[in-house]
């Protein structure tokens, strides 16, 4: 398997696919690359180099005992970044990737990217502060940890149904999407899964995205019952210079996986690797 191993000793697993001008894509929690699958194809078909990570304690990487704060997420990026030696890369990062794609500018600057597209994403802060009205209870977090530590695989698949949006009744979410889900979230470790709760529940990115001085597309869901739209993309964009703000009416969290909003994404996301900076 293709593996960079950080100043740390975690093993990091990569996928490497197609030629041309380099695509970096960052999973979403509790996902791994191959949640990318589909992306992946479409940009390595279009003469792209498509790549796709496995964060550590996630998937095929390492399942350290520490390291599940964004920082060490950001410079492990760095590390698979310096070590294939990419430059003029776009970051394409979903949801806690998000988070992990704005640490990463916050700590090491752009660069080496050209351009970065945040879907259904975390930053500037998910958390509900009294400077945050719209961001998550606190209560909503540790009853997450506690689905996580008290049988984790039933969790799971309880939540496969808000991420997707199949609780709604014009959903397009697939068994398969669902089934995928609880899939890639059992490859991940139990460690993983309840640290990372805490840095993508508190972490505050909003001195990252005042950082971002490249070409932004923003992608949300208005319908998206995990990352909320108006606590997340709507401030997103009146932080970052040069951004862009897709709102894809009634969508869930899971944009790139479920049938209909998974083409639409694709096509912006080519016409955006596409569009001169």
């Amino acid at each position: 398997m293709p593996i960079i191993t950080t100043r740390d000793g975690t093993e990091i697993y990569y996928k490497d696919w197609g030629d041309g001008p380099p695509v970096l894509f960052l999973h979403g929690w509790p996902l791994n690359a191959d949640a990318w699958d589909d992306q992946m194809k479409r940009v390595a078909d279009n003469g792209y180099r498509g790549i796709a990570i496995d964060r550590r304690g996630h998937g095929r990487s390492s399942q350290p005992w520490r390291g599940y704060d964004f920082d060490t997420f950001a410079d492990d990026l760095s590390d698979l970044i310096q070590e294939l030696d990419l430059r003029d890369v776009t970051l394409v990062a979903h949801s806690m990737g998000g988070g992990e794609l704005a640490r990463y500018i916050g700590r090491h600057g752009t660069g080496r990217v050209r351009k970065a597209v945040l879907l259904s994403a975390i930053p500037p802060l998910m958390l509900r502060t009294e400077a945050n009205p719209e961001g998550v209870p606190a209560k909503v977090f540790e009853d997450m940890k506690s689905g996580i530590l008290m049988e984790r695989s039933q969790f799971w698949r309880d939540t496969s149904e808000p991420f997707f949006g199949a609780n709604r009744g014009d959903s397009r979410a697939t068994q398969g999407n669902r089934d995928a889900f609880w899939f890639m979230a059992m490859h991940q470790s139990i460690e993983a899964a309840v640290k990372c709760v805490d840095a993508f529940a508190t972490t505050d990115f909003t001195e990252d995205l005042r950082r971002f001085d490249i070409p932004t597309l923003i992608v949300h869901g208005d319908d998206d019952q995990i990352v909320p739209i108006d606590a997340t993309a709507r401030k997103t964009v009146e932080i970052i210079r040069n951004s862009t703000l897709n709102v894809y009416r009634g969508s869930s969290h899971g944009i790139a996986m479920v049938p209909g909003d998974k083409e639409r994404f694709n096509a912006d996301l080519l016409d955006f690797l596409g569009a001169q900076p």
